[in-house]
């Protein structure tokens, strides 16, 4: 079984908690004087109940407009199921429906109605999901802004309200007139106007006589013979879209790029962006048939690409030219390939972006060396509990009765249910009156690990009171319990003080359970990284959970401990695919492909990661994420290494 559920939202991603709640029908009036929230029931602290049928009835004062906007929008995927729908009246009358939205849209989620508008939200018994957040206010009908004469020779103009959605029932004209010896060229940047269809009889973009309608244009530049040009944009009364956005130029017939080069899709560029190693034009025709000039390395697609991208881990070239025989002459040869100047070798820093330039250095100590207990450094990588004595005080294998199991060799798997003891540092929390809710990790025999953000208090549940939890170890079947099961309160919780709702940044929080257990093969800690202790790129990671899974189509809560194994990815990649939002604090493990990740009801469980020796440490804690096994979308973990000293110094660990 392999997750993939949407999960609570709380920020710059969902989070992985799970809650048990109960329906709840309601209707609202609401007059959008002034501005204000609406939200699906429950938002954000729990998943909206089952089957509602619900209505938000907005009104605007007399000659204004109602402007609703989604901040968040997490329903299940089949809209045949939960949907929620926009309508430009106080009635859901179909030919005046704005919108019908579910799963996780990534599109312009922001509506203009006329004086009123109706927002409904219907959902089925099963598959509950987050839900949404927006926000209302009016605007002056007369604020539409679009339409007139332009006659400068450049100039720009776009549907009204972009990026937000257009109104319905709307027309704008532009009449565009330049000196008569020129021609003029239209190029559309965005352009998403209604559904492509033949003669475009809804919404749709008129240019002299030709009607443009649908997501995207085959050609986006449209040149027009003639001096005088009349655009026209008209949306009908339902289902609208985000719109476009357009830039014109007048130009010569005998020159149509004057000082400028000219790309194969007739759009023009400054000329020092041929062949700067960047697609300019969009069809890549900048960067054909480059002559390379000294700074620049040659591919051999024949594209230039500046020397300073040779050997850097990435294939610029498109063929990997770039990255081929990386020799590093002269230079430190990194572990991902990039070179880097040999002074900047053992300096302290992570000048690699893989901590590679800092490993097996000399014993001066630095944030990259481990610490002997006897205030001695030695530079070997990840040297803790290894099997080999490297400090002269043993102190790098000591405290190693952590981070085994019943199994010798963990069989590799792409998510299926655990075998009994094949990880005993797994924890699940439950909350009492709502069962299990997070996950944790053994440290000791009387500490354990998770998430943050699993106590915060809600709304509804007061989260932070150690008295509400139960912890359950040796647990491989919920609510079933054997002769190595053992359950405990929770005496205290110490959450990171500077835990960020909002950004998941120090998603950490220590347990300690109110009596002491005993340590056997069921249950036992995982060994805890040092500060030192380097997790690389593609390293295969193991998640572990109860949470929620996906089979055959069907959202399922596993009672068995689930695990399946992943690969942690180079923060420099998870930052990209996760739009900059992941701190030093965090790492991501997953696939590109989707697939396998951990999901609703895992969030405060481990990332463990067996040494060469096959012991377990815990790299991460189960945080956040966009979806569940979303492609290009890993998992996000709170990086254990960064609170090493925070768990000494709390809990004694």
């Amino acid at each position: 079984p392999l997750p993939s559920l949407s999960l609570v939202l709380t920020g710059v991603g969902q989070t992985r908690t799970f809650f048990n709640v109960f329906s709840e029908r309601k209707f609202f009036d609401i007059h959008v004087r002034d501005p204000g929230f609406v939200h699906s029931p429950g938002f954000p602290d729990y998943a909206y109940p089952p089957n509602l049928n619900l209505q938000w009835r907005l009104r605007a004062d007399p000659g204004n407009r109602v402007w609703l906007n989604f901040y968040n929008l997490i329903l299940e995927d089949d809209c045949q199921h939960d949907f929620i729908k926009v309508y430009d009246s106080l009635a859901p009358i179909e030919k005046r429906a704005l919108t019908e939205q579910c799963g996780h849209p990534q599109k312009s989620l922001s509506f203009i109605s006329g004086n009123v508008m109706l927002l409904t939200l219907v959902t089925n018994e099963e598959k509950n999901f987050p839900g949404f957040k927006a926000s209302y206010y009016q605007i002056p009908v007369t604020k539409l802004n679009c339409g007139g004469t332009l006659t400068e020779d450049k100039g720009s103009f776009s549907s009204p309200f972009f990026p937000s959605n257009y109104p319905p029932s709307t027309s704008c004209v532009w009449n565009i007139e330049v000196a008569k010896e020129k021609f003029v060229k239209v190029d559309f940047k965005k352009f998403f106007v209604g559904n492509q269809s033949e003669h475009c009889p809804h919404d749709y973009v008129d240019i002299n006589g030709e009607r443009l309608c649908g997501n995207g244009l085959n050609t986006r530049l449209i040149t027009i013979k003639s001096n005088k040009v009349t655009i026209t944009f008209n949306s009908d009364s339902s289902y609208v879209d985000q719109g476009f956005t357009a830039e014109y130029e007048a130009f010569i017939p005998t020159d149509s790029c004057p000082g400028r080069f000219q790309c194969n899709n007739s759009l023009c560029i400054s000329k020092i962006s041929q062949c700067d190693g960047w697609n300019d034009c969009g069809d890549n025709s900048d960067e054909i048939n480059c002559t390379c000039d000294a700074s620049q390395i040659q591919c051999k697609n024949g594209h230039c690409k500046p020397k300073s991208w040779l050997c850097d881990g990435i294939d610029d070239c498109g063929d990997n030219t770039d990255e081929q025989n990386c020799t590093c002459p002269g230079k430190f040869k990194c572990s991902n390939n990039r070179c880097i100047k040999k002074t900047l070798q053992c300096n302290g820093r992570d000048d690699c972006g893989d901590n590679s330039d800092e490993l097996n250095c000399t014993s001066v100590c630095s944030a990259f060396t481990f610490h002997c207990s006897n205030g001695l450094c030695i530079s070997k990588l990840n040297p803790e509990c290894d099997g080999e004595q490297d400090c002269e005080d043993g102190s790098d294998e000591a405290n190693c009765d952590c981070g085994t199991n019943l199994y010798s060799s963990t069989r590799i798997v792409g998510g299926q249910a655990a075998s009994v003891g094949e990880w005993p540092w797994q924890v699940s929390l439950h909350f009492k009156g709502l069962g299990h809710m997070c996950g944790a990790s053994v440290l000791s025999d009387r500490w354990l690990l998770t998430a943050a953000h699993c106590v915060q208090d809600t709304k509804v549940y007061k989260l932070s009171h150690a008295d509400q939890w139960e912890a359950f170890l040796g647990l491989h079947v919920q609510n079933q319990t054997n002769e190595w099961t053992v359950k405990r309160g929770v005496k205290q919780i110490i959450a990171h003080r500077y835990y960020n709702s909002y950004t998941q940044n120090n998603d950490i929080a220590l347990m300690e359970l109110d009596t002491r257990v005993s340590l056997t093969e069921y249950i036992r800690p995982i060994c805890l990284p040092s500060s030192t202790y380097y997790f690389h790129s593609d390293q295969e990671a193991w998640i572990t959970g109860w949470g929620t899974t996906m089979e055959d189509g069907e959202m399922i809560i596993k009672n068995v401990l689930q695990m399946a194994e992943i690969l942690i990815f180079s923060s420099r990649l998870c930052n990209l695919l996760l739009f900059y939002r992941v701190t030093d604090n965090m790492l991501c493990a997953g696939f590109l492909s989707g697939g396998v990740d951990t999901c609703q009801g895992d969030s405060g469980g481990p990332l463990s990661v067996a040494n060469s020796h096959g012991r377990f440490f815990l790299a991460g804690v189960t945080s956040w994420g966009k979806g569940c096994a979303l492609s290009y979308r890993p998992g996000v973990y709170t990086r254990v290494t960064k609170y090493r000293s925070w768990i000494k110094e709390k809990s004694g660990v």
